[in-house]
């Protein structure tokens, strides 16, 4: 098909922080230089930030570093922290508040912002617009456009209008475009599904530990004023995941927002064993916690999303750049998990990557070389010295527990810097951790009561998350024997449980028989599914533009 096409200096891919702060950098250095680089950047989203989904308390360095002025400027930096508990939950009532000397340097807030990243992002598409940049939400990228010396030329926007079996349908039907640069950046966030095929096609992570990861579970709620303290940031670690019988991690979060609301949620290492075990489920029970349910009694929950989190950190980072592109961001697996924060790891990157296409573009070239400038870079700034000194930390806790591993860290963070001379190397992807359902114990869920903990059906709902119902399913299944036939007798099909909008369903027919049932209408484009399933038979893919949720500020 000739499709038609536009040409720039440099595409990104995603309207992330990491691909906003790439396309400010670029525009700002280009006039610096007095040179005219043009940049597109292309958001499946409705919108810039409707598919932005972070905790977030945000480190503002880079912020500081691209735009010293935000304040200035009105960047959504509303709410300094005022105050860290970390608390230890040792049962369902139970719990212990850590002394700050027993706290990872690490996880120490002072001059940092809650924020919600979605209205932030929106505020950098604004200053990226300013600068000249071209910003395209509503438009999902498709795949890399690769010529025949396998060099990325630019990407492929999706075709809009298309039906279930994939035929145009009657007046609706738009091509796809290509949008051609001599640059790509892939900003796309976690487990980018391009990203994903980069990665394998130039064997960029053949030097790496496996990647990691964890699904971060949120929501947004009206508390009463009473009990609302601004600027307080609270962290839980412990039950409920300790008493699943599945040796996993993972912690909570609540953080005291502007307009007397809380973001509250939990983050479930997706390393996890136990094949009964809910993410969705397990948030739930934690907000009957008392550590919880003191700030949550009496308000209401406004709002709801889920996210996939890189967490494997410097260890498993695959080579940066290929023939004509990158990644950045947490395509590229940036977050610096010993803080639990990503954002700010997430815009260097991305500035690294700027900075070095504007000094091969003012150099002359033409596009399509790998970027060496970008990892040298990279290996020289603060973001590689920071991500250096907690590239430990999260294969402790994957290689000794909670316990062991966390006495690891409090030693090498606290004492040694994180310059413990040591590297921990852990090769295992999280969906291979996964035991049969015969060895795992089962987990008896409580209901939901609907005031405290609610159903994922009521949850999808206030994500605002919609797709064009007659467009070919974006939840593909490479063998679709293997939900039935595989993963039900062997480990009771988990993606029934995992997902936190309930995608998946075995169905009982009227025969007796099993189906396995995908309403990919209740994506929320987490991404859990591409990641822990345990035959590897799923494959998220980029659905039409503008479909997923559609978060007003998380």
């Amino acid at each position: 098909m000739e499709r038609e096409f536009m040409e720039f200096d440099v595409v990104i891919v995603g309207a992330g922080p990491s691909g906003l702060a790439a396309a400010c950098r670029i525009k700002q250095q280009a006039a610096e230089a007095g040179q005219e680089v043009s940049v597109c950047v292309v958001e499946k989203g409705s919108e810039v930030g409707a598919h932005i989904l972070s905790g977030a308390v945000f480190e503002p360095r880079a912020l500081n570093e691209l735009f010293p002025d935000w304040k200035e400027l009105g960047a959504p930096l509303n709410v300094p922290v005022t105050g860290d508990d970390i608390y230890m939950l040792t049962g369902e009532d139970k719990s212990v508040k850590l002394p700050n000397m027993l706290v990872p340097k690490t996880m120490h807030n002072e001059g940092n912002y809650i924020i919600s990243l979605g209205n932030l992002c929106r505020w950098m598409a604004e200053q990226a617009e300013n600068l000249g940049v071209e910003v395209y939400p509503g438009f999902a990228a498709q795949e890399a456009l690769i010529d025949e010396n396998g060099v990325v030329r630019g990407i492929l926007t999706g075709d809009l209008g298309v039906d279930r079996e994939g035929n145009p349908k009657e007046g609706f039907y738009t091509p796809g475009m290509e949008l051609r640069a001599k640059y790509t950046l892939f900003a796309e966030g976690c487990r980018g599904h391009i990203g994903k095929q980069l990665i394998k096609r130039y064997d960029l992570n053949s030097d790496a530990d496996a990647q990691h990861y964890g699904i971060g579970i949120k929501e947004i709620w009206d508390i009463d004023p009473s009990k609302h303290k601004e600027g307080l940031v609270v962290h839980t670690a412990g039950w409920p995941l300790e008493v699943t019988g599945n040796e996993n991690t993972g912690g909570s979060f609540l953080y005291h927002t502007e307009n007397n609301q809380v973001l509250v949620g939990l983050i479930v290492d997706l390393s996890y064993s136990n094949p009964h075990l809910s993410p969705f489920d397990e948030f739930q029970r934690l907000k009957h916690h008392p550590v919880i349910k003191q700030y949550l009694e009496g308000g209401k929950r406004v709002s709801y999303g889920a996210r996939a989190i890189c967490k494997g950190g410097l260890n498993s980072l695959p080579k940066m750049v290929f023939p004509g592109g990158a990644l950045i961001g947490c395509d590229l697996g940036t977050l610096n998990f010993a803080k639990i924060k990503g954002n700010h790891t997430a815009m260097k990157s991305g500035m690294l990557a700027a900075d070095a296409i504007v000094e091969a573009l003012k150099a002359g070239s033409e596009g399509g070389d790998e970027l060496a400038a970008y990892p040298e870079k990279f290996k020289s700034s603060w973001l590689y010295e920071e991500l250096f000194g907690s590239r430990n930390f999260g294969p402790a806790i994957h290689k000794f527990g909670a316990l062991m591993g966390g006495a690891f860290n409090f030693v090498d963070q606290n004492i040694f810097g994180g310059k413990i001379p040591m590297t921990l190397r852990d090769k295992t992807p999280d969906y291979a951790c996964m035991k049969k359902a015969s060895e795992a114990p089962k987990i008896n869920y409580p209901k939901p009561d609907g005031v405290l903990s609610f159903d994922k059906l009521s949850s999808v709902f206030i994500s605002n998350t919609n797709h064009e119902e007659d467009q070919p399913v974006h939840l593909t299944l490479k063998d679709p024997s293997i939900p039935i036939g595989t993963n039900l007798p062997l480990y009771d099909e988990p993606a029934q449980r995992y997902c936190p909008a309930g995608v998946y369903e075995v169905v009982t027919q009227d025969d007796g028989e099993k189906r396995f049932q995908i309403n990919a209408q209740n994506c929320v484009h987490c991404k859990t599914c591409d990641i822990k399933d345990p035959s590897q038979n799923i494959n998220w893919v980029a659905p039409e533009g503008t479909g997923g949720p559609n978060y007003p500020n998380m």
